[in-house]
């Protein structure tokens, strides 16, 4: 074998730091991403907030100045000082996700496309921050009249604090107050006591038996006190007790025979496995409960009525408030409705450079200067990549409308198919970058709030040939569950054949997987009491 030299030429891509960033950011959510501005904001000195109070000095480096010269750039490259939404175009390196993606179409033209709904877009250049001054949202009596639902979530009482402010107006010995204290805080989220009486006095009392039957005595007093506080069914060990708890707590003098016949039998149903209850076997119940069916079903109503988590609603909900990205409104009506496509200007980030310590920097060249200007590169790359961010998410939203329109005038039962591959050829970008995009983002529409991978489902076939969304199916689907006979429910047998009738193939496998991705019982579970 012989050795020998040979060049070769050949083309690569190289995820650069600010490409890896800027993939990094389009994956974020919208409180993922605040998180990260804050986090940038205080690592980095050059990067500030945009307010009417910033300073503004002359010789500073502005917001919405031009790039910087070529002659005063570290490395030759152009930087934008800000994120504004009239930026029209970035090199492939600077794509979103992928280098193939071409030039970001400008965000202050309008599309108009023909038919019945129009897609119109014009995101305000002051989002971005620049010399634009600061939007005023609103008056300060609209402030008043718009709460703000992270801080109505942050505000909500837990259940050991309701619990403790009704422990207070207990007379209680020292003793049994600090069981009783103790107790509350061992719950869990939905109110149940999951360690039994000897486990917690087993962890105090360690190896002195004396010490273990008093705190016994003290736990039993107290688990007595804290079921009887609200919400009932509280410090329950099982289902079957919570359940118990809130039965003798609903008991009235003024209760009829019947009614007193009633809830002996749902107490005694309480005390058999609930999932006998669960699979409506009330045959089997009878016979534990030495009572007929009749009055088994009836109790069956009698404890479907009941609360088996009573911690439910203090339960910290901050975690469920979803706040749009982008906001679809509908203007128009018949052949002249039209749809706006705007992002939600609260979730967006008014970042600048700081004008003054890039005014400094630029004015003085010295030790230091070299990683001071490394940082300045980052913060104005950093607020590049935000916009871009936003640019494609507006990009991706208005090419969802337009194919979607439908759904913004009639709702999900007229969901077209959508895969990822059709917006990203539409867009030029890559199916990644799509998914990236419509990942934990969310868009505000006259149907309700949805995330846009809603937007999109596989297709099923037609006895026309043509295709039928997923998400309609399963639309279709629950209408159709919503409207059955209680006493009959229709079998997922009955419901492809329905579906049959609409001209709509999908095999009874595939109603059984819409049906539990909906949360809707089998049909044995479904029938009415």
């Amino acid at each position: 074998m012989k050795q020998g030299l040979s060049l070769r030429v050949s083309q690569h891509l190289a995820l650069t730091p600010q490409l890896q960033q800027s993939i990094r950011l389009l994956q974020l959510s919208t409180l993922e991403l605040s998180q990260e501005v804050e986090q940038m904001l205080d690592d980095n000195p050059f990067l500030e907030r945009l307010t009417e109070e910033a300073p503004r000095e002359e010789f500073g480096l502005e917001a919405a100045d031009a790039p910087v010269p070529r002659d005063e750039r570290e490395d030759g490259t152009d930087y934008a000082a800000t994120a504004s939404a009239s930026s029209t175009s970035s090199s492939s390196d600077t794509a979103v996700a992928e280098a193939d993606a071409p030039a970001t179409e400008s965000v202050d033209a309008e599309p108009d496309w023909d038919g019945d709904g129009t897609v119109e877009f014009s995101p305000d250049d002051s989002e971005w921050g620049g010399d634009a001054p600061a939007r005023n949202n609103s008056s300060s009596q609209d402030d008043d009249e718009r709460a703000d639902a992270t801080e109505l979530a942050r505000s909500q009482e837990s259940l050991q604090a309701h619990l403790h402010r009704q422990a207070l107006s207990l007379r209680l010995t020292p003793e049994d107050s600090a069981a009783l204290r103790f107790l509350i805080e061992s719950l869990n989220d939905d109110g149940y006591l999951e360690d039994s009486l000897p486990a917690l006095a087993s962890a105090l009392a360690g190896d002195d038996n004396d010490e273990f039957d008093e705190l016994i005595h003290h736990f039993q007093v107290a688990l007595g006190l804290l079921q009887s506080l609200d919400p009932l069914g509280v410090g329950a060990r099982d289902l079957g007790e919570c359940l118990a708890i809130q039965l003798r707590a609903g008991a009235d003098a003024d209760d009829s025979d019947e009614e007193d016949q009633v809830r002996k039998v749902a107490l005694a149903i309480c005390k058999q496995p609930m999932d006998l209850l669960a699979k409506r076997d009330f045959k089997r119940l009878a016979v534990l409960t030495r009572s007929n069916e009749d009055l088994v079903r009836q109790a069956s109503q009698l404890i479907a009525r009941l609360e088996p988590k009573p911690g439910r609603r203090f339960v910290d909900v901050e975690r469920h408030v979803i706040v749009p990205d982008v906001i679809v409104t509908r203007s128009g009506r018949g052949s002249n409705i039209k749809f706006r496509v705007q992002l939600n200007p609260d979730v967006m980030p008014r970042l600048r450079v700081h004008d003054i310590y890039a005014g400094a920097l630029k004015s003085h060249k010295g030790e230091g200067s070299q990683a001071l200007s490394q940082r300045l590169q980052e913060a104005r790359w950093f607020i590049k990549n935000i916009q871009q961010r936003f640019d494609t998410i507006l990009r991706v939203s208005n090419a969802i409308v337009e194919r979607q329109k439908n759904f913004f005038i009639h709702g999900e039962l007229a969901m077209r198919p959508l895969v990822l591959r059709e917006i990203a050829d539409e867009l030029g970008l890559h199916e990644s970058t799509i998914s990236r995009v419509t990942t934990a983002k969310y868009m505000s529409t006259p149907f309700g709030t949805v995330e846009l991978k809603y937007f999109f489902g596989s297709a099923l076939g037609t006895e026309t040939g043509g295709n039928a969304s997923s998400t309609a199916v399963r639309a279709l689907i629950k209408q159709f569950v919503g409207s059955e006979n209680v006493k009959k429910p229709l079998s997922d047998s009955q419901i492809s054949d329905m579906l049959k009738e609409q001209g709509i193939e999908c095999a009874r496998r595939t109603v059984a997987k819409y049906r539990e991705a909906l949360r809707i019982a089998p049909a044995n579970l479904r029938k009415a009491l």
